[in-house]
């Protein structure tokens, strides 16, 4: 696993390219302190060595991270777009939603569904709602997953995660322009979802 460290000290603006991972030690970072994203999309993972790489939350722009409800071995945050986030934001308190608890459970809920093609379907229908945009005839997603990342959310292998993901694209409901970090979704693909975000 490669990625940098977060500066020891806050920072009102911080810029990672797209692929680029920082890892939040919590040990370095004061009580009350939280991250806030400013602009991109970042996926936030566990870098632990029993569940390293598993996926807990995706964050977009006024969503912050808490640095004191992390486990003791901390976050990774990786850039899936690029991204921008500031370390010195004050945690919102009392608004009663917290983007990665919220997440978590979206994901976790996923995770139950009955069969690989339901939660691949409730996992897109999941990203274009919250992290999409509805773009004419489609819904566009600004970054991609790898076949193996996809897998690791919907509980499967690379292997079934690709079959799968060819038989959405056989039926025009998923679009990979080439050239473009995004992907397209069909608007019917993400309306019959099996779960409600």
């Amino acid at each position: 696993m490669s990625f940098r460290f977060l500066p020891d000290d806050a920072v009102a603006a911080i810029r990672m390219p797209a692929g680029q991972t920082v890892l939040i030690d919590p040990s370095l970072r004061p009580g009350a302190s939280c991250l806030e994203v400013i602009e991109g999309v970042a996926r936030v993972y566990c870098p632990c060595e029993d569940t390293e790489g598993m996926t807990i939350a995706f964050l977009q722009p006024g969503d912050q991270l808490r640095t004191d409800r992390l486990c003791s071995e901390g976050v990774c945050v990786e850039a899936l777009t690029p991204l921008c986030f500031r370390s010195d934001a004050q945690p919102v308190e009392g608004a009663g939603f917290d983007a990665v608890n919220e997440w978590t459970l979206q994901l976790l809920r996923i995770r139950h569904l009955g069969s690989a093609e339901q939660r691949l379907h409730a996992l897109f229908a999941l990203l274009v709602r919250r992290l999409g945009r509805r773009c004419g005839d489609w819904c566009d997603l600004p970054f991609r997953l790898t076949h193996e990342r996809i897998g690791e959310l919907i509980g499967t292998t690379r292997v079934t995660t690709t079959r799968l993901i060819s038989r959405i694209r056989a039926a025009d409901l998923l679009v990979v322009p080439n050239g473009e970090p995004g992907l397209r979704v069909a608007p019917k693909l993400v309306e019959a979802a099996p779960l409600a975000a």
